[in-house]
């Protein structure tokens, strides 16, 4: 029977971990380790996940605070507002929510943040770190993945790993943190030739491709770890009773849609040795890392040492 891989579990020791270390920058520095997120807009997705981050902060004993600047806010508005939380030192953390508005040039703000802020680890010198070894804040959702695959002791040194995408967000820090644990990875996307046959070499799939259960048996070698990244929502019935088990529909009937990943989930649980649920899988990781990197930005900031970007 295949292991689940609880990332609820994992978020919670992460989170245990992480207290002391904000207790001990208090005494040290006299101050909470402080997250800035900036909200542009009323996206709804966005303002439910901006405040699950908060929520945990606050948890953990960090100051945060969300600045909502107007959808209409231009550049050179937003360039403006990051520059003033570059410059305040009881900032150590800035998060820009994702997507921006259209008219607003995205690559231009998150080269605005102050690298040793970066707690998003999307700044190209932090991206230069990453793929030098270096120390410095990584991704969050691939940095938890490893989180997830150290805690449950699965072996990345030696196994076969394929990560399907190749964003900036995922699939390429996912790929370089793995080679950093010395697996072999293979990094898959739109254009690869015959991808369930590469897929099939993986001992450890990652699938970060936004696409609801593409990944089906065909693409699992029996036996492999798989690690679902995706998340969409099903609304179609029809859709629904491709993806899911018969006693999930009643619940689909009741709610109008069902969450899944990007690998389905029948067949992942039938053929995998070991998997992450959609929901409660990566998902709490990502904020988990998110408040991690920000308690070591803090700890670098204020004179206290840090393995920081270690994983």
């Amino acid at each position: 029977m295949s292991q689940i891989l609880d990332g609820n579990r994992v978020r919670d020791q992460i989170k245990a971990e992480a207290r002391p270390q904000v207790e001990r920058i208090i005494a040290h520095a006299g101050r909470a380790p402080g997250l800035a997120v900036v909200l542009v807009g009323h996206d709804p997705a966005s303002e439910i996940y901006v405040r699950s981050k908060t929520k945990t902060a606050d948890d953990l004993g960090i100051y945060s605070e969300t600045i909502t600047p107007p959808a209409a806010i231009d550049t050179a508005g937003l360039l403006a507002i990051i520059a003033s939380l570059n410059a305040r030192p009881e900032i150590d953390g800035i998060l820009v929510q994702l997507p921006l508005p259209a008219h607003i040039d995205s690559q231009k703000i998150l080269l605005a943040v102050a690298p040793e802020k970066d707690v998003d680890g999307f700044h190209p010198l932090n991206v230069g770190l990453l793929s030098t070894g270096r120390p410095g804040p990584r991704p969050c959702t691939p940095a938890g993945i490893i989180q997830l695959l150290r805690r449950y002791e699965i072996p990345m040194a030696g196994a076969n790993a394929v990560v399907i995408g190749r964003s900036d967000i995922v699939g390429k820090p996912m790929a370089m943190l793995l080679l950093h644990e010395n697996a072999t990875v293979t990094v898959c996307h739109s254009r690869t030739r015959n991808l369930p046959a590469v897929c099939r070499e993986a001992d450890i799939l990652v699938a970060a491709i936004g696409r609801p259960a593409m990944i089906t048996a065909e693409y699992i070698r029996p036996g492999a770890v798989v690690i679902d990244v995706g998340q969409s929502r099903v609304t179609s019935r029809t859709e629904a009773e491709r993806i899911f088990d018969p006693s999930r529909l009643p619940d689909f009937d009741l709610k109008g849609s069902l969450l899944v990943g990007d690998v389905h989930p029948g067949d992942m649980a039938r053929v995998s040795s070991a998997y992450t649920p959609v929901p409660g899988g990566v998902g709490p990781l990502t904020i988990a890392m998110l408040m991690r990197n920000t308690i070591e930005s803090a700890e670098s900031r204020t004179g206290l040492y840090s393995n920081s970007g270690l994983c």
